[in-house]
């Protein structure tokens, strides 16, 4: 655990385990999904929920590679060729085989969480790499990766008409890592889909900006 300098009190650091338990509950829950219901809208976002699940795994592979290469770049991302099917889709460089349907799709989900999760597990703490918000450690990438975990299968389950409540620890640990200025005394998952835009909070109207802060904690 480390203790955060302005208040004192003492932070639950994001850990490789925590991902791997998010993205097995995310697994678990999308595994149920309708097959005819991945073309619906993902809740808020412009995306339908296929594009939703690719941009997720992406996600989680990106930011494996961005702590892959011996010196990693700290200006900028490690440059894969990015791609969207469509103009409103999300830009990607790693696409689902349409053919496999939404069981390979959600394969493909589960393999690129688990390349995070062991490149946080083997990563030295004092490995530095590039993210648009900011340079960032291997726990630091671990929280990325569990705030989007938790927050797109949010989406996906909006749209797929699927219940999801992740564990109030997980919530907790990505908020305190990533929004240290959020609200506290509140429900942890309430209080991170505010953070990203996704619900009010009494008092705290729902966001229409935002941004997470990846930076290393004491």
């Amino acid at each position: 655990m480390s203790r955060s300098a302005e208040t004192g009190s003492v932070r639950s650091p994001v850990t490789a385990d925590d991902v791997d338990l998010a993205v097995r509950l995310a697994v678990d829950v999308l595994g149920g999904a309708p097959v005819e219901g991945w073309g619906a809208r993902a809740g808020s976002l412009e995306w339908n929920c296929w594009e939703t699940a690719e941009h997720l795994a992406n996600d989680l592979l990106y930011y494996a590679v961005q702590l892959g290469p011996q010196s990693p770049p700290l200006d900028t991302h490690v440059p894969f060729a990015l791609t969207r099917k469509r103009p409103e889709a999300p830009p990607v460089f790693v696409h689902a085989e349409r053919d496999a349907g939404p069981a390979g799709l959600v394969q493909v989900l589960e393999a690129c969480g688990a390349l995070l999760v062991a490149m946080v597990r083997t990563t030295p703490p004092g490995v530095r790499a590039h993210h648009a918000a900011g340079v960032s450690d291997p726990e630091g990438f671990a929280a990325l990766a569990l705030q989007e975990t938790l927050v797109h299968t949010h989406d996906l389950a909006e749209g797929l008409g699927l219940a999801w409540a992740p564990p109030s620890d997980l919530c907790a640990r990505a908020l305190a890592r990533l929004f240290p200025e959020a609200p506290t005394g509140t429900d942890p998952w309430r209080t991170l889909l505010w953070a990203t835009g996704r619900a009010e909070l009494p008092e705290h109207p729902r966001l229409t900006t935002w941004r997470s802060d990846s930076t290393p904690r004491p």
